[in-house]
């Protein structure tokens, strides 16, 4: 254990608390803004707020937050969904990796370009926009629409409703929400020895 960190035990109870708040942010997302296609409901939101506390929670807490959002957008959006999805487990399983890749593609560029989540500086604000507000939200909203389409859970012809619907939503709530919350918010989560400066540490 590195001294001023909390113990591996703290950041295994912290996975499960992410893990059970994003689960209910996105179930909720899904169940108050259901997306639906010629091939009925499934597990997508057309205002999946949840993307925007998913984010926030691996920039502060690195890799941790990012098993997290995996884990509840398969259960929440998933599992849990009153759709399809939910009858078809091993789609679910593969479908959820768009949960991931929507945090861990900010959260590896953050690292690389060292970027302060604080948002301190314009710099700072362009890699956000640029990593965590538009390419992950496309690489997401593709992963998803076509993940969905290959196993059967829409038709093909519905591959850009989906992808379409799950992109703006996720650039609209995620341009509102983030940044202000890294600007307000940061500071004082830095103070907790919870905060992950690079991926688990």
């Amino acid at each position: 254990m590195k001294k001023g960190h909390e113990p591996t035990y703290s950041f295994v109870i912290l996975t499960f608390v992410l893990i059970i708040i994003d689960t209910l942010l996105a179930r909720l997302s899904v169940y108050l803004f259901p997306a639906g296609s010629s091939s009925g409901p499934f597990g997508v939101s057309i205002l999946y707020f949840a993307v925007a506390f998913m984010l926030l929670f691996t920039f502060w807490f690195g890799a941790y937050g990012a098993i997290a959002a995996y884990i509840g957008t398969l259960i929440g959006s998933g599992l849990l969904s009153s759709g399809t999805l939910q009858s078809h487990p091993l789609v679910a399983v593969c479908w959820s990796v768009a949960g991931l890749l929507q945090v861990l593609i900010p959260l590896i560029a953050f690292r690389v370009f060292d970027v302060n989540v604080g948002m301190e500086s314009s710099r700072d604000l362009v890699h956000l926009i640029l990593f965590g507000v538009i390419l992950n939200n496309i690489v997401g909203a593709s992963w998803g629409a076509y993940t969905l389409a290959i196993g059967g859970i829409i038709q093909s012809s519905d591959v850009t409703g989906v992808f379409t619907a799950w992109l703006i939503g996720n650039i609209v709530i995620t341009l509102i929400i983030v940044p202000i919350a890294l600007v307000r918010l940061t500071p004082t989560v830095r103070k907790s020895k919870l905060f992950v400066k690079n991926y688990w540490d």
